[in-house]
């Protein structure tokens, strides 16, 4: 490529960033001066939307959706499946003369009706009561997804029923954030910190990690097909050992399916940012820049999307499951949350001298007390099947919800708990040894890619979120279990406060009984040790290795009085949650163990019985001609009259867990069926063999 089409790319891109999203810039070329300076206080400030602006708002997005070839608009939202929703209706309207107009009311605008029957809602509604009801959220900007023939106007909305209770993602990630910018303003206002016209926020920016595979591969494998993941597949000589592939030159095929998804991100005003190879061959990431949290998620789950369908235009497929393939890394969703204050600065990033910013040790303590008190909830909050394979290995973090501070940050902690502030360090410089470059500064933490929850410079990165989870339950219950810390935190200086004592002094001693009373989560080391798993028991750290027992934090006493306290999600609304999210576990490992079977007796066993029956034929017609020893070769057959045995086995066990619908005994008998199934795979001839092999489909792109 030369350099002028390289600038004359840049070029194209940047005059094309948001070119497909109704954003303020588009905004204020199809709204009235008033209607425009409305609805902008609405998104920047968070003023109350005025519905007599409906009418323009609805007309100025008709008017730019149709010249962007839009024939139709949707409501767009996230009901409680994980995965987005929509439903097309167009602008056509009929008119009194036998013709049509295009219409597009403020009414259809703000409210839908797209029917809740059939979406999961876990005992909210029943069958037979299907009124479902979307409303627009104005703070997320409408968007225009665009198809070879096809483009649609699409509303982010949120999604609740008749009864107002919520049916979706969206309803309680939008409360925490109102929850905990509520407890914000409180510590400003103790503080004095003076209002610069930014609204209080959280920010989020996930690291999307994903694998790709060649779509011919992909069909010939029903596992992979119809449940994400490899059920069966024997381990590549080669993978990620040599640690090549991490940040290594991008294949060409790879790096014109990056080049078109980033364009198409930017289109859609997704600040896509950084790609690379990650650490498995076959595997990438995709990082954008921060953005305000509601936002962010959006703009994750168009970005799952559009990747899949970009990847089906260059002959490939998207794999968004944690774990595709076995013994080598699986996929996250880095979950990089920070907080702002009215003073718009981010209150997660510390100054010079950190342990002098009593504002960065306030948020860093109700961080510390909310991981503590409600470590079974964050654990919940990312609880899936899926997960249940990714966790505790290949640099993702253990199901033991703990912190890394980091060294600095330790030092700073010690000091406060002992009520000494002189040992605390100053941030030093690192001599990088190479004399045209100036010193560094140091960052107050190294990284711990073992730890699920790493304090990183400014932000907090929750690395357990799962790949094709949908970040608003981890986030929904980050902004909450830090709500009520800070909450807890002002309450008591306020009172102080009010009967004499000063600020420092109050909050020193309050900050102080939280470091005592909350540091057995604060852990540097590597979390993958055994060592670490004994005395996170001694310490009394909850270890929930699998879906179904974390879960259950969702009924607890504790999780239902906290979140009804802060108005996120009603005890109904929690309890739904559960029933919800347990229902797609157990139907997932139904769905995979069907898959396993379905593989293992149509594909396998015959393949392995018809091989035994060619050795055998082997054995004899040459002992028959002159006796030669066939030991080698009569071992070989032992090996897989062995496994194939093993195979006819397993099979019959795992049938009798499906057909007892036993969701943990499946998993145990598929994974007997599937070691089975591997070491045949090591001994039949590869031309025998019916699945493409894990080297094909890591490497082969």
């Amino acid at each position: 490529m030369t350099v002028n089409k390289a600038i004359d790319g840049m070029r194209n891109a940047t005059d094309s960033y948001g070119e497909n999203v109704f954003s303020i810039k588009a905004m204020r070329n199809y709204l009235s001066d008033s209607a425009f300076k409305s609805l902008k206080a609405t998104i920047r400030e968070g003023k109350m939307l005025d519905a007599s602006i409906a009418d323009d708002v609805a007309e100025a997005m008709k008017t730019w959706a149709i010249e962007k070839g839009a024939t139709h608009f949707t409501h767009w939202f996230q009901p409680l499946t994980g995965a987005t929703a929509e439903k097309h209706d167009s602008f056509v309207v009929p008119d009194r003369d036998g013709g049509v107009i295009m219409q597009f009311s403020g009414k259809e605008l703000i409210k839908g009706e797209p029917d809740a029957s059939s979406f999961p809602s876990g005992g909210l509604r029943a069958t037979f009561e299907a009124r479902g009801y979307t409303a627009w959220d104005p703070t997320s900007p409408a968007f225009i997804k665009e198809s070879k023939n096809a483009a649609v106007l699409c509303v982010p909305t949120v999604f609740y029923s008749y009864t107002g209770e919520a049916l979706d993602k969206k309803v309680p990630l939008l409360r925490s954030i109102d929850a905990l910018s509520s407890q914000i303003c409180r510590v400003a206002k103790l503080f004095d910190i003076e209002n610069t016209g930014a609204k209080p926020s959280v920010q989020l920016g996930p690291e999307q990690e994903y694998f790709l595979v060649d779509r011919k591969y992909f069909e010939k494998r029903p596992d992979l097909i119809q449940t994400g993941r490899t059920l069966f597949g024997l381990r590549s000589a080669k993978d990620q050992q040599m640690s090549d592939h991490y940040f290594g030159p991008i294949k060409r095929r790879v790096t014109e399916f990056m080049c078109e998804l980033d364009k198409e991100m930017w289109r859609l005003g997704v600040p896509a940012k950084t790609r690379h190879n990650e650490v498995c061959p076959g595997q990438f990431e995709l990082a954008p820049i921060f953005e305000e949290l509601n936002l962010a998620i959006d703009h994750n789950m168009i970005m799952m999307e559009v990747m899949q369908d970009i990847a089906e235009k260059h002959g490939l497929v998207c794999l968004l499951h944690e774990k595709p393939f076995t013994s080598v890394n699986g996929s996250g969703k880095h979950n990089n949350w920070s907080v702002s204050g009215p003073d718009g600065k981010n209150w997660l990033k510390p100054g010079d001298s950190p342990h002098e910013n009593a504002k960065f040790l306030t948020v860093l303590c109700a961080v510390i007390k909310g991981v503590d008190t409600h470590a079974p909830l964050l654990r919940a909050s990312v609880a899936s099947a899926g997960n249940d394979h990714r966790l505790g290995g290949h640099e993702a973090p253990p199901a033991i919800m703990s912190i890394f501070l980091g060294e600095q940050l330790n030092d700073i902690v010690r000091d406060l708990e002992n009520g000494d502030g002189k040992a605390s360090k100053k941030r030093d410089t690192i001599e990088i040894g190479v004399s045209p470059l100036p010193p560094l500064p140091k960052d107050t933490t190294d990284r711990n890619r073992t730890s699920p929850l790493a304090y990183t410079g400014n932000k907090f990165e929750f690395r357990a979120v799962g790949s094709s989870q949908n970040s608003s339950g981890p986030n929904v219950v980050m902004n909450t279990i830090v709500a009520e810390a800070l909450d807890e935190i002002c309450t008591k200086v306020e009172t102080d406060i009010a009967g004499g004592k000063d600020l420092n002094e109050s909050l020193q001693l309050v900050l102080r009984d939280i470091v005592k009373k909350h540091k057995r989560v604060l852990f540097d080391g590597d979390n993958y040790k055994t060592d670490w798993t004994t005395e996170a028991e001694k310490r009394g750290l909850p270890n929930l290795r699998k879906t179904p027992e974390a879960l259950k934090a969702l009924l607890t006493p504790e999780a239902g009085a906290l979140f009804e306290k802060y108005g996120v999600l009603t005890k109904r609304e929690l309890a739904s949650r559960y029933e919800v999210y347990q229902t797609i576990y157990d139907e997932t490992i139904a769905i995979e163990s069907r898959c396993s079977l379905m593989i293992a007796r149509t594909m396998i066993a015959p393949v392995a019985l018809a091989y035994q029956g060619e050795l055998a034929d082997i054995i004899k017609n040459v002992e028959r001609i002159d006796n030669e020893d066939m030991l080698d070769v009569r071992e070989l057959l032992s090996g897989v009259r062995k496994e194939s045995s093993e195979l006819l086995k397993g099979i019959k066990k795992l049938q009798k867990y499906v057909d007892d619908g036993a969701s943990d005994k499946a998993i145990d008998a598929m994974t007997e069926l599937r070691a089975a199934a591997d070491a045949l795979e090591g001994m039949l001839p590869k031309s025998d063999w019916p699945m493409p092999s894990y080297g094909e489909m890591m490497f082969m792109l």
